[in-house]
């Protein structure tokens, strides 16, 4: 018997590539709603419970509605807004960080998708806050890089326009105020007693992204090298298809550059090690629209389907 599937949101970015990630999947049926009753509660509430599996592709506000809406017990709802990342009851979508995560998400009814740059985040100080090599009241800061498909359809137009202004050609820093969206889980779901220092950049490139926290050798908990601390990396994460940890002679890390687009397309997330003995660079290269998005999202759901976990996901390079 075929999975319903619902997408509540199907028209946006994630949406689209949930979409079109089920196109070759013979386990699946969509369920499908007229486009002129998209924002209609009461053709939602019918699909939303007529499915096996709902995915919430949508704005915060709307994700709660949707969930309210929600009378099926059997339903999974598997959130990728910022709505219930934090909330109680929810299965945070990161299975690679513990054995507990992935039993959450397994038997689990409420998945909240992990935002990207807190995948990416997320990825690097878990573990080292699991190993006890960071302190959880480190000043933790982090810079990112991203390609603009995660800023939503009116800013994907303003990119890809004939006609679009001079700045969007470069690198724009923005998040200003330290009030990032995505802040509140990156905090939360490491267990940093403070709140990280967080500069994103938004880049005119489509999709991938780069994720960095710097580190000061000398105020970790235990003393590390950027080799003995990718060592540890690889350790971690050791049989998780989804994350690999570069070797030291990998290319792109020896080239000196790593890019924000050079995942892109890709379903899982690489971790660099870089630096010297005093400063070391911890890195995740990723696609914001895979491992950060969609990606994760089809992840989580072939983990509560009991099917290969990369069933309809791209883990065939990098």
């Amino acid at each position: 018997m075929k999975t319903k599937v619902f997408i509540d949101g199907s028209e946006g970015t994630t949406g689209l590539r949930i979409n079109e990630r089920f196109q070759n999947r013979d386990d699946i049926e969509l369920l499908h709603i007229s486009p002129e009753l998209r924002k209609d509660p009461k053709e939602r509430k019918k699909l939303i419970n007529a499915s096996d599996v709902t995915f919430l592709c949508l704005p915060d506000e709307a994700a709660r509605e949707a969930v309210a809406l929600t009378e099926n017990e059997n339903v999974v709802i598997i959130d990728a807004s910022t709505a219930h990342r934090t909330e109680e009851g929810w299965a945070y979508g990161f299975p690679e960080l513990s054995d507990a995560h992935r039993t959450a998400i397994r038997q689990g009814k409420r998945i909240a998708v992990p935002g990207c740059y807190a995948s990416g985040f997320i990825s690097l100080v878990y573990p080292l806050i699991a190993g006890e090599i960071l302190p959880k009241d480190y000043p933790v800061s982090c810079f990112a890089i991203s390609g603009y498909s995660g800023a939503g359809k009116k800013t994907i137009a303003a990119y890809e326009s004939s006609d679009r202004p001079e700045e969007l050609s470069a690198g724009r820093e923005y998040a200003l105020t330290q009030r990032h969206k995505h802040l509140k889980e990156m905090k939360k779901i490491t267990g940093l007693a403070r709140t990280p220092l967080f500069s994103p950049i938004i880049d005119d490139y489509y999709s991938g992204m780069v994720v960095s926290v710097q580190l000061y050798a000398d105020l970790l908990s235990k003393r590390h090298t950027p080799e003995s601390l990718s060592e540890y990396y690889a350790a971690y994460y050791r049989d998780q298809r989804f994350i690999r940890v570069s070797a030291a002679d990998d290319e792109t890390a020896t080239s000196g550059f790593l890019a924000g687009n050079g995942l892109s397309g890709w379903d899982g997330l690489k971790i660099y090690v870089t630096g010297n003995e005093e400063r070391i660079v911890v890195s995740s290269q990723f696609d914001n629209l895979g491992k950060g998005a969609s990606g994760a999202a089809i992840q989580c759901m072939n983990i509560i389907l009991g099917c290969d976990e990369a069933k309809g996901l791209d883990l065939n390079r990098a």
